[in-house]
């Protein structure tokens, strides 16, 4: 006779349900897939910074500010963008100051990276919706090592934040004459802005007045750079920086795409700007060099500007324009439609021009499934941009220039802007709020969407095919 089984008591069912061993009783359907609950975790931080920069004592100014004041800078900050439609250093307080500076961390750390690295400080372990939830959020294929992803988030973003910060306070403190908490303020939100790809800073023109110090710009160049390669790139050079045969298809597109960009943004604003007398113009030829080179970084998203943006070429909004859609690497702090995903609509060009069957990427090839994302994300990007570009040009009387400049720069959640931001009307910065919001998710969601819709069919229809071109 077989040994009776014990029935598993309320309490051991409860702990099982939090761990996320069995489903929960309740359940809500419009937050059961994992992205969705992403979107939603980031519309929560928007909406408590709102609240905290709607207080009165957010604001220099009397009184508290407008509640599109404070939702639009709140948005800018958790999107991790820059755009602003009030001054930043002026308008707002030291608490108003280090609220932008903690929604910054949270939006480019990632909510649900963040609580999965508070659950296992407080809990030490994840449940699986826990595991699901975050490994939406960073891009991550295996589940069950999403303990390890977190960690080295978290350890990648305060070791590169402390180092950047450590330099520019003691290049504020020693080069600028600034007291020692004035100078570390300074380099640790600079250093968090910088490697988040955020843009804010605490200066009324940005940073202009060290557009010719290396000591500041070349920090906060390698910062924006480490951030927008994304972090799994970061995890992996960190395990296998020299040995390069390791690296996954995703590392090595990464690397060569953002060092591909940034040498032709570089070598092509440099150009375009070098005789403006509003820009480059007045600079040194090493000045010139340093300033044109921030400039191409500034573009992966970053948004800080060392030169005046307004000011610049139409040429030069336009290559910048191409740049920001691009972005940087995929699950880190940059926007736009990533490196990965213009690369491999290069490569997939490359083999339709070829005549070949399959589409290779540096000796791998390329899944069929890959391929069609590549494109899904690229047309529903056109759209996000083309649709706001035509509202606004029929609601504003900004030329086309300026307004592409404008949503390119906030879908891509860059933060450059050539002046008009806090011109448009409330219609027209809703609608930059909403945009912000959707570059900044957008990718995160449609990824993770595709990627959990694939689904097996029992038949195929005929095939037929209509004439392109």
């Amino acid at each position: 006779m077989p040994a009776p089984t014990s029935r598993p008591t309320r309490r051991a069912i409860r702990r099982r349900r939090a761990e996320g061993e069995l489903p929960s009783r309740l359940r809500l359907p419009h937050l059961r897939h994992p992205a969705q609950v992403v979107v939603a975790a980031f519309a929560v931080a928007v909406s408590v910074g709102t609240l905290l920069l709607w207080l009165p004592v957010a604001s220099e100014p009397e009184g508290s500010p407008t509640l599109l004041q404070a939702l639009f800078t709140a948005t800018s900050a958790v999107c991790v963008t820059g755009l602003a439609v009030v001054d930043t250093p002026t308008y707002w307080t030291g608490f108003g100051e280090a609220v932008i500076l903690g929604l910054i961390q949270v939006g480019g750390f990632g909510i649900m990276t963040l609580a999965s690295v508070l659950g296992l400080v407080l809990a030490r372990r994840l449940g699986l919706r826990a595991r699901l939830n975050a490994a939406a959020e960073t891009k991550s294929i295996d589940v069950g090592d999403i303990r390890r992803v977190v960690v080295g988030v978290a350890t990648i973003s305060l070791r590169f934040e402390a180092a950047v910060a450590l330099v520019l306070t003691l290049r504020f403190a020693l080069g600028y004459d600034q007291d020692l908490p004035e100078a570390l303020w300074n380099g640790v939100f600079h250093a968090v802005s910088a490697f988040n790809n955020a843009g804010f800073a605490l200066y009324t023109d940005s940073l202009i007045p060290f557009a010719t110090d290396p000591w500041i710009c070349l920090p906060i160049n390698a910062a924006v750079i480490a951030g927008g390669l994304g972090f799994p790139v970061l995890m992996q050079l960190r395990r296998d920086l020299r040995v390069p045969r390791k690296w996954v298809m995703n590392t090595r597109l990464v690397l060569l795409g953002t060092g591909v960009l940034l040498v032709v943004g570089t070598v092509f604003l440099t150009a375009a700007e070098w005789s403006n007398p509003a820009t480059l113009g007045p600079l040194s030829v090493a000045g010139k060099l340093l300033a044109g080179f921030t400039t191409a970084v500034m573009t992966r998203t970053a948004g800080f500007n060392v030169v005046d943006v307004g000011a610049m070429e139409p040429a030069s909004w336009l290559a910048t324009d191409v740049l920001m859609f691009i972005g940087g690497g995929p699950a880190g702090t940059a926007g736009g439609i990533k490196v990965t995903t213009f690369f491999v609509l290069v490569f997939i060009v490359l083999t339709e021009i070829r005549g070949e069957g399959a589409v290779n990427v540096l000796g791998k090839r390329l899944p069929r499934s890959v391929q069609r994302q590549a494109i899904t994300v690229v047309l529903l990007s056109v759209m996000a941009v083309g649709l706001p570009v035509l509202a606004l040009l029929a609601t504003t009387p900004f030329t086309l220039d300026r307004v592409l400049f404008e949503v390119v720069s906030a879908f891509a959640t860059v933060g450059l802007s050539t002046g008009i931001t806090a011109d448009l009307p409330t219609f027209g910065q809703l609608l930059l709020v909403a945009l912000m919001f959707i570059g900044r998710l957008g990718p995160i969601t449609l990824a993770s969407a595709l990627a959990l819709r694939q689904r097996t069919q029992a038949y195929e229809l005929p095939k037929e095919r209509p004439v392109i071109g």
